[in-house]
């Protein structure tokens, strides 16, 4: 490589505070991180709940929390969202796994630049606490929506919690672009630079290689967000007309004018639509991942699914006009975004075609993290097929502001994603921490999760096709919406249900830390080099030894091996399949 691994090298640590808090090995941080996204997912799910419970009963004052007017109720998904995009979904994934095992996966002794590594984390998590403090200043949290769209998001009179809260919300998703633009750098110098010797590209696993795709994207979309946060910043607090138009406000001309609220639209957009990717590739390697492992065949078409990825890259920075079809573009503008949105389906179904040709005729392991991992293609399917009706404009004038959008995005981007997650933990636990999770419980977790999820988003379509409003506080107040209220009765028991269950995955976590069974270096006889090193892994990761790769990620069921599998760091016996 063009910069030798050694020049790398650091001592390992020193005294509590550089081992734990401020430091400087990356599967330390990656724990930090994972932590951060499991604080930011309870806080999360526990906002969505308030939100169902006020929407089914609307009177009902909540102890602790009190009566939930329309101005809270906005607050309430505005946080909820908002925490859900930056620090759960694009936290776990690819900072908390993908700094833990990346610099593993490719024979290296840690990140490229560790000092920056250590930086990111902490720039996230003051973006975190940023973000939280909004509830406790006057006038509490925004109400603008997690996309704050102008020039409700721009001016400070608009509502409550448009004040100092929503100034702390661009300030919080401004630092956090700054800490997803150090992780990218760093993500893609260890990739390019630091592979061990014989780990070519094309022996890189699928995991690598969505992490090393998902940096790219952060690196070129983050900086857009962070840019046009800037810009709302000082219109906000300056007195500049970027977003804001000529407008009337409370019966007052206002000091603005000449702005665009679209520019931030197109600002926003080009980012989020990025951001779906940035959240669902990682939850991709990882599935590709453990379908091979558990399935005791290579992954089905390894160089179809590297350009499928890069593919769907591509094609997430030319679609983002779709969530825009209602703000009057041009009708071929539209058309040109409809056929870019439908393009990106391509790549999408050669992954999926792939993963069921892997599990084709497979001797499958029905093991948790497979489980898991079914789950996530099951939810990728679901949730991607209501993709194509709202890339039509003529039907996502209909659907757009329904509960059909809904459902599509929490099973695509939301649930799917944290599938990936929860199948990385349960494929990587015992490589991190030495012990195996309790298979039963596991189980038990996943089809109580895969129900309940099913149980939530899947109704909401049909709400929306009856055009049930999204982003409403109240539905008592309309005739053909209390109709629908069966409905939603339905999903918040649902939801109840599904987080009720999420405390089983979290007991059986940090049981397993302490007094799970005790995992070999390699308990699923997979074949990448995570699984070559001590368990868990020394501070070099490799002991002071380099691994030299001579096989494929993937190389299971080899006709005359020694064993169903061949590691990457075995002799070199080629792969005959």
């Amino acid at each position: 490589m063009a910069t030798s691994a050694t020049a790398h090298a650091h001592a390992a640590p020193q005294g509590f505070i550089r081992k734990y808090v401020f430091s400087l090995d990356h599967k330390v941080i990656g724990i930090q991180y994972i932590c951060l996204a499991l604080t930011a997912v309870w806080v999360g799910m526990f906002l969505s709940l308030l939100m169902r419970i006020h929407l089914v009963w609307p009177s009902y004052s909540l102890p602790l929390v009190g009566e939930i007017k329309p101005e809270t109720y906005t607050m309430l998904f505005t946080m909820h969202g908002t925490i859900m995009v930056f620090f759960v979904l694009t936290t776990a994934p690819q900072g908390g796994f993908g700094n833990y095992f990346l610099p593993i996966q490719i024979g290296a002794p840690d990140m490229a630049f560790p000092v920056l590594n250590m930086l990111s984390f902490w720039t996230t998590f003051v973006a975190f606490v940023v973000l939280l403090a909004a509830f406790f200043v006057p006038g509490g949290a925004p109400l603008h929506g997690w996309t704050g769209y102008p020039p409700l998001s721009a001016v400070q009179s608009a509502g409550p919690g448009e004040g100092l809260g929503a100034d702390l919300w661009i300030t919080s998703i401004a630092i956090f672009c700054l800490a997803s633009l150090m992780g990218a750098l760093n993500f893609l110098t260890t990739t390019l630079d630091m592979r061990a010797k014989g780990m070519t590209m094309m022996r890189m696993p699928l995991t690598v290689w969505s992490w090393f795709i998902t940096a790219i994207l952060g690196l070129l979309a983050f900086g857009v967000l962070l840019s046009a946060g800037i810009l709302l910043l000082l219109d906000r607090n300056l007195g500049t007309s970027f977003y804001v138009p000529l407008i009337v406000m409370n019966g007052q001309v206002m000091a603005h004018k000449g702005g665009s609220p679209l520019l931030w639209q197109h600002l926003f957009w080009f980012f989020g639509h990025p951001e779906v990717y940035i959240a669902i590739l990682p939850g991709m390697g990882v599935t590709s991942q453990i379908l091979s492992t558990f399935s005791r065949k290579p992954i089905f078409g390894y160089k179809a699914m590297v350009y499928a990825m890069l593919g769907i890259g591509f094609f997430g920075f030319m679609v983002w006009g779709h969530h825009m079809f209602m703000s009057g573009m041009s009708p071929y503008s539209a058309f040109t975004f409809s056929l870019l949105t439908m393009c990106i389906g391509v790549p999408s179904a050669i992954k999926t075609f792939n993963w069921l040709g892997t599990m084709y005729k497979a001797r499958i392991r029905f093991q948790t993290p497979m489980l898991y991992a079914i789950g996530f293609v099951s939810l990728f399917v679901s949730g991607g097929l209501s993709g194509p009706f709202l890339a039509q404009p003529v039907l996502d004038i209909q659907l757009h502001d329904t509960y059909f959008v809904v459902g599509h995005f929490h099973l695509i981007m939301g649930v799917a994603a944290i599938f990936g997650m929860f199948a990385a933990t349960y494929y990587w636990f015992p490589k991190m921490f030495g012990r195996m999770m309790n298979e039963t419980w596991g189980r038990v977790h996943f089809f109580i999760t895969l129900i309940g999820t099913y149980a939530i988003f899947m109704p909401m379509h049909h709400l929306g096709m009856a055009g049930g409003t999204r982003r409403y506080s109240q539905y008592t107040e309309v005739a053909y919406l209390v109709k629908l209220m069966p409905i939603h009765q339905f999903i918040t028991y649902a939801a109840i249900m599904t987080i009720a269950a999420q405390f089983i995955f979290v007991i059986n976590l940090f049981w397993s830390m302490f007094k799970g069974p005790k995992a070999s270096d390699n308990p699923w006889e997979s074949t990448t080099l995570e699984w070559t090193t001590a368990t868990p892994p020394p501070h070099d990761n490799f002991g002071g030894v380099t691994p030299v790769v001579h096989n494929g990620p993937y190389e299971y069921g080899v006709p005359g091996a020694a064993r169903d599998f061949v590691m990457q760091t075995d002799p070199e016996v080629g792969s005959r399949h």
